[in-house]
């Protein structure tokens, strides 16, 4: 067997991330499953994460504690699930949205890894780039559009060089960042009542807090073997599943509540909430926190990026270049900087923010039931027979049940500003269980369909191979 993929990992941080989406090899395998905390503690160390607790408040008319309760229900169960894809990456060495293909069949898998590329590559680029200019802006006084010029070179820069970089930077963004954020959130608890006139407990403004929340964190789900398949074949599973599943709770949850409180204090301005966030703090606290915002929209984004091109790779796109995945980052960076100047003329994000958020616990709720459900169903088989470019493997029960979750729990149960779904117009308000009910019907569609139809399985567990050899669309190996 050729070893092709042995050339794709970078032998020093500096060094860029050549190929694409191959399995890495056991001689290329290296890092702590602990580093993982860190990969998912500082993308969230953001202002992205602090604005999901404002929404909570501000938006959905809860009050602090009623907001905490949902904001944490629905951080655990985006926490929990990363926790359980991130074990995933080390067997086989391959990133989520290849091994997506097992549930959905090569071409049936096109779909989930185009929307999470449109989500990751462009959505969440524009959201935290916009977040991160505004902050840098503020902090020096020059014009938006030259922060945001900044901010998505040095994004763009980490992303281009690779996996070894990126995970350089989010441990030395978790310490510095964490640090940061620790003082202004005390400093956000020292000046905040708690406490709003008029505002308490909904079951509709839970919902939609809790969903905005589940959102958030598991909106880096579709990412989490990305940065596991490095890990060695042999490397704990508990291990990686606390490490991963700990670090996006706690940040999460830590800069919610800030959010979450700072909205409780007088004055504070929802349309403007950067500024808000950073008014009742001491001028040194203040600029080095806007500094983080800056800082964390980086660490975010270098994720983003990169994780992007990585899904549009997994849908099968054959592109020859030996760093295709380092150019297909850098076209995301370029189309992505075009999105966010449009958001930056249009001076702010907020009025779209919770609706994005919303929709991308939509899609990736029936991803989720489908994936877990198809894991479940191999357990003790091999999976590498089926990924590859050249088995065309087919699954049509994949596709089927996540439309099926998507379409009936939008129809029923969506709460947008474009769309409201029919159940959810009802007299006594809701709020939104898309996600719920999405991930349910889903779950349960797929278990079913593929009982009926008896897609192939790999064979036993112990028959996989050392490295799984033609999963990129440009690996003409077999």
């Amino acid at each position: 067997m050729t070893d092709t993929a042995a050339t794709i990992a970078p032998t020093k941080a500096t060094s860029v991330e050549a190929g694409g989406i191959e399995a890495i090899p056991p001689s290329k395998r290296h890092g702590s499953p602990w580093q993982l905390f860190a990969t998912w503690t500082a993308p969230n160390l953001e202002f992205a994460t602090i604005f999901v607790g404002v929404i909570a408040v501000a938006f959905f008319g809860l009050g602090f504690w009623q907001a905490m309760a949902a904001l944490v229900l629905g951080t655990a169960a985006g926490a929990l699930t990363q926790g359980i894809l991130s074990t995933w990456g080390p067997r086989e060495g391959l990133a989520q949205l290849v091994l997506s293909r097992t549930a959905f069949g090569y071409r049936g898998n096109i779909l989930p890894a185009a929307i999470n590329t449109i989500m990751a590559g462009l959505g969440w680029f524009a959201v935290n780039s916009v977040s991160g200019a505004f902050a840098l802006s503020t902090l020096t006084g020059m014009p938006t559009w030259i922060a945001l010029v900044i901010i998505v070179v040095l994004e763009v820069a980490v992303a281009f060089i690779g996996h070894d970089l990126v995970q350089v930077f989010e441990r030395y963004a978790s310490y510095i960042l964490g640090a940061i954020f620790i003082i202004a959130t005390i400093t956000i608890f020292v000046h905040a009542p708690l406490t709003v006139k008029g505002n308490g407990f909904s079951f509709a403004g839970f919902t939609l807090a809790a969903g905005a929340a589940f959102g958030y964190a598991a909106g880096w789900n579709p990412y989490a073997a990305d940065y596991s398949r490095y890990l060695k074949k042999a490397t704990s599973k508990i291990t990686i599943g606390w490490a991963a599943g700990l670090g996006n709770l706690i940040s999460c949850v830590v800069l919610m509540a800030a959010g979450a409180a700072a909205a409780t204090i007088a004055g504070f301005n929802p349309d403007d909430p950067t500024s808000s966030f950073t008014a009742s703090m001491p001028v040194v606290i203040r600029d080095l926190t806007l500094i983080a915002i800056a800082v964390g929209a980086i660490a975010a984004n270098a994720l983003n990026i990169y994780s992007g091109a990585m899904s549009f790779l997994a849908a099968g796109i054959k592109i020859r270049f030996s760093l295709r995945r380092a150019i297909i980052a850098l076209g995301f960076g370029i189309i992505g900087f075009f999105i966010a100047l449009s958001a930056v003329i249009n001076a702010s994000l907020s009025g779209t923010y919770e609706n994005f958020l919303l929709v991308i616990a939509y899609w990736i709720s029936p991803w989720l039931g489908v994936v877990l459900v198809d894991r479940f169903l191999r357990r003790g088989t091999e999976i590498g027979t089926l990924v590859t470019e050249k088995a065309k493997y087919r699954n049509a029960a994949g596709i089927l049940a996540f439309l099926f979750g998507l379409v009936v729990s939008v129809l029923l149960f969506s709460n947008q500003t474009f769309f409201t779904g029919f159940l959810a117009k009802a007299p006594s308000p809701i709020g939104d269980l898309t996600a719920i009910v999405g991930f349910v019907l889903s779950a349960v569609a797929y278990y079913f369909l593929f009982k009926a139809f008896k897609p192939a399985l790999g064979g036993p567990l112990d028959a996989t191979p050392d490295v799984v050899i033609g999963v990129d669309a440009a690996d003409d190996v077999a």
